[in-house]
């Protein structure tokens, strides 16, 4: 294929650093989100998808990257494929065209599965690990995003008229946080 090298990078949180994936392999453009796997919301990766072309290259570091569902991973790969797109994953030395063998086919299916399949141990073990500290007395669930002072001059504010996304930018919190703060008085 002779058209664009198009990287495609995920990492799950803004804090997360971006840079060892695709870490001296040549692009043409990249795309960028900081978001879970399992979040459709990835802007960066719905850009991505309309962006590439018959002939493109996407690059992605690993399958895990991509997707963590092996349904929506199938379901991605048959879509750039099926419009001329080489799919390549780094890390699984796979290139897949859409003139793949069975045994390609199989490859994407067991280590899509794998992939699904550790994000899946990942949150039993969180699970698992959540139960004993609770046990122990030692978890407190997530610190709230707004003190009781803060929740009371957001329903004053509210009550005032003052938009509900003026007051969740102030406070430094997104308008479902502002909303859940709202329901929970209700």
């Amino acid at each position: 294929m002779t058209g664009q090298r198009i990287g495609y990078v995920r990492v799950s949180t803004v804090e997360q650093n971006t840079e060892r994936q695709l870490d001296g392999v040549a692009l043409d453009q990249a795309f960028t989100d900081k978001a879970s796997g399992k979040d459709t919301n990835r802007p960066q990766l719905a850009e991505m998808l309309r962006f590439a072309r018959a002939g493109d290259t996407v690059v992605v570091h690993s399958m895990c990257r991509l997707s963590r569902s092996l349904d929506d991973l199938r379901r991605t790969v048959k879509d750039l494929t099926g419009r001329g797109v080489a799919v390549e994953f780094v890390k699984e030395r796979l290139v897949f065209t859409g003139e793949d063998s069975a045994m390609s086919t199989l490859l994407l299916s067991v280590m899509g599965a794998f992939a699904e399949f550790e994000r899946s141990l990942l949150k039993e073990r969180q699970r698992e690990g959540i139960a004993l500290a609770k046990k122990r007395g030692a978890y407190r669930g997530r610190t709230k995003a707004l003190s009781k002072a803060d929740v009371t001059e957001v329903r004053r504010r509210i009550a005032g008229g003052a938009k509900k996304a003026q007051v969740a930018r102030d406070f430094g919190v997104s308008r479902q946080t502002i909303y859940q703060y709202l329901r929970l008085a209700s």
